[in-house]
């Protein structure tokens, strides 16, 4: 079945009784691909018969369906004509693991952060109905992502909604982590009241059955708020809403999915179809760990076991001196967006269960309930990524730095993050952490260091900021244990004319450049610049007597980061130095290996290198000029 789908809407030329055959195939297709690429296996092999069921109904691209996140549009992708592309998935020049409208004109929204689809699907709707068009929108949300504020925000929008859009609520109890909070006991609630589907579709049958006014009666039904559904569901959160609401329905049942959305379609208002599903189905790995196989490397498809090992992590150096600090400290407590594994906190609250919080995917929330801690008389640590940080940049802002609230921000994933590419890259927290008035930020060179910035920020009478890269820690220059002082830099290797000035993970980059120059009989300086805000302005001030250029080294967006605001204090200073910024330029970085980024952006040692050749070679120029 699967050779026949080679481009948008070959599906719906498939018999119906043979789509759950083309489903296995699908599912088959996707454990043995990703076992090769990585990416994520347990959303998308969760959601592969609603895929189908959804691109039977609605013709692509003139419908739109509008992904949350995104993670789990691999079926979409293979459904639209892209399955021979998946061989390059996530890799430079391939295919992107989330929907992009400049792969193919089925992807109707570039995502990757959770919550934004009914938004987005609305804006769609308006847009239609605003231009007299007859094309329908569906957008999929997951429960997790249903946590989110800003999807609130939308199913509050839609109230007053008259032309048709429907909301399908996959609903597989996870978001990566099992799901928290009441949103997920709501439907809890809905799952376990299964009797309802069959008192529904029982009833509607009936109806519709009686001659000449079965139809109107049926009509009357869904429009009437004490309807059966008030007697049979525990509670009518959706349709007190003005959101008709369908469901239950079995997520894996394609022809009962095909039924409900054709009669989700027909619906004058907003539709909510409430679908379950099995968060990695069909590969017992995956359903035994989803949190694992959310995000997964490449693996061996008979174990489930990654190919390559890895060294211990950042998380995992964080973990240890989280605890060891908590244990110290009984005023430690931690917060997590529904990262929990993600960024190494599965310890601590194991340990401290009663000192762990777990708000589900509502960053902005997270800071602000972190700034309610702080102002209770606790020390908040909220461990997030980096790109998802930025969700919160209000409530950092006003509710945190405004207020200069002892916190500490753990801010994992920052830099390049390789193969989930645009929409996860962390290259802009130097930036916009370091506009904030009052907020300390930090970058160290390896775990040894991650540690010791730690210690120092809960003590730090005001918000701390730590950003580390994703993956293994480097372990190198474990013999510069300098101790952290505020606003101080750390001077590796002394030498003169030009100084390499690092921040965190490029601090590998720039010993690796050195040594190529000191074997050469070139000694440079190396700094590990520690901290990016406060600046270091003394050892600047030091450094420009007997230096004619800096190299700063950083991966962040070059706007606002740490080369540009060591640039504005040379000049403010008057210092006779020129600065060199080697950073990320004003782009979004698509997906690939983070060394092909690196090599790409002219981030990597090589590209450093001929950097430092040509500053050399301008010196000699000026040597000779003056001789």
């Amino acid at each position: 079945m699967l050779e026949k789908i080679n481009k948008p809407n070959d599906v719906q030329r498939i018999p119906e009784d043979r789509l759950p055959e083309l489903a296995s195939e699908i599912r088959q297709f996707l454990i043995r691909s990703i076992s090769k690429t990585g990416g994520h296996l347990g959303s998308n092999l969760g959601v592969v018969e609603l895929t189908i069921a959804l691109h039977r109904v609605y013709h692509l691209p003139e419908d739109k369906i509008v992904w949350d996140v995104g993670h789990q549009a691999y079926t979409h992708k293979i459904l639209t004509g892209r399955k021979e592309e998946f061989e390059h998935l996530r890799t430079e020049g391939g295919i992107s693991g989330f929907p992009r409208r400049s792969e193919s004109s089925c992807d109707s929204f570039d995502t990757g952060h959770s919550s934004t689809s009914v938004s987005c699907g609305l804006g769609y709707v308006k847009a239609r109905d605003i231009q007299k068009k007859k094309y329908s929108v569906v957008s999929v949300i997951g429960d997790g992502a249903l946590t989110g504020g800003i999807a609130f925000e939308a199913l509050n929008n839609l109230a007053e909604l008259k032309k048709n859009f429907v909301v399908v609520l996959n609903d597989n109890e996870m978001s990566i982590n099992r799901n928290v909070g009441g949103i997920s006991k709501y439907l809890g609630k809905i799952r376990t009241s299964s009797a309802y589907t069959d008192i529904k579709m029982g009833i509607t049958s009936a109806l519709k059955k009686v001659p000449g006014i079965g139809e109107e009666m049926v009509d009357t039904l869904r429009k009437t708020k004490s309807s059966i559904k008030q007697l049979v569901i525990p509670g009518m959160f959706f349709e007190n809403m003005g959101i008709t609401y369908l469901g239950p329905v079995d997520g894996h049942n394609i022809s009962q999915m095909i039924r409900v959305f054709e009669e989700a379609k027909r619906f004058q208002g907003p539709v909510l179809v409430h679908v379950i599903t099995q968060k990695g189905r069909g590969y017992e790995p995956a359903l035994k760990n989803p949190a694992k196989f959310h995000g997964t490397g490449p693996y061996v498809v008979r174990t489930g076991q990654p190919k390559k090992k890895t060294g211990p992590s950042y998380g995992h150096a964080l973990s240890e001196v989280l605890c060891e600090e908590a244990r110290r400290n009984k005023k430690i407590v931690a917060v997590t967006a529904a990262m929990r594994e993600g960024t190494g906190l599965v310890k601590f609250a194991e340990e401290n269960p009663d000192r762990f919080f777990d708000v589900g995917i509502a960053e902005g929330h997270a800071v602000t309930f972190a700034a309610g801690l702080s102002l209770g008389g606790l020390i908040p640590v909220f461990a997030v990524y980096s790109s998802f940080l930025q969700r919160g940049f209000d409530q950092l802002m006003h509710d945190i730095c405004m207020q200069e609230l002892p916190s500490v921000f753990l801010v994992d994933r920052a830099g390049l993050v390789g193969a989930d590419g645009k929409s996860h890259q962390g290259c802009f927290d130097l930036s916009y952490l370091s506009m904030m008035p009052n907020m300390t930020v930090m970058a160290p060179k390896n775990d040894w260091e991650l540690k010791e910035m730690f210690r120092f920020a809960v003590k730090n009478p005001g918000p701390s900021a730590i950003r580390y890269p994703r993956g293994a820690a480097y372990t190198g220059l474990q013999e510069h244990r300098s101790p952290v002082v505020a606003g101080r830099s750390e001077v590796i290797s002394r030498g003169s004319g030009i100084a390499l000035l690092a921040v965190g993970a490029m601090v590998e980059i720039a010993e690796q450049v050195r040594e190529h120059f000191s074997r050469k009989g070139i000694e440079l300086t190396l700094v590990n610049v520690r901290f990016v805000k406060p600046l270091d302005g003394d050892l600047l001030r030091e450094l420009s007597a007997d230096h004619t250029h800096f190299v700063t080294l950083e991966e962040n967006i070059r706007i606002g980061g740490f080369g540009e605001q060591a640039a504005a204090c040379v000049r403010e200073q008057g210092l006779p130095v020129q600065v060199e910024v080697c950073a990320i330029p004003d782009a979004f970085v698509g997906h690939g290996s983070v060394s092909w980024q690196r090599r790409m952006l002219g981030l990597d040692t090589e590209s450093v290198i001929r950097r430092v050749e040509l500053l050399l070679e301008q010196q000699n120029r000026a040597a000779e000029e003056l001789s």
